[in-house]
């Protein structure tokens, strides 16, 4: 077999090779998300007030606003899913103690 062919035969089978590894798989992402009172946010550890904006970010929460983080409850408003909500995490752990939709309307 020539050189130029073996270059050939091997350089098609690096590009077949490559062509099947580099196929992307089909993305899937979290559509529902669940949050409700007693819902660990951060796995038990404690949290800053930032981190409690992000963590809600995370789940399905926009608009997130600081009301209160001064003590050791941090008290957030957010939207979700069309609705306002009023979310008290606690500092010490992560953990939604409190959380009540204040209204509907955007």
């Amino acid at each position: 077999m020539p050189r130029s062919s073996l270059f050939l035969s091997l350089a098609l089978a690096v590009g077949l090779s490559v062509t099947s590894i580099a196929v992307p798989t089909v993305a899937s992402a979290q559509t529902h998300v669940s949050i409700s009172v007693g819902t660990n946010l951060n796995r038990g550890r404690g949290i800053s007030c930032s981190q409690g904006e992000r963590l809600l970010r995370n789940r399905g929460f926009r608009d997130i606003r600081r009301i209160d983080c001064r003590g050791r409850i941090f008290v957030y408003r957010a939207w979700r899913g069309g609705n306002r909500f009023e979310v008290s995490v606690r500092q010490r752990d992560g953990r939604v103690v409190d959380m009540h939709r204040i209204n509907r309307r955007r």
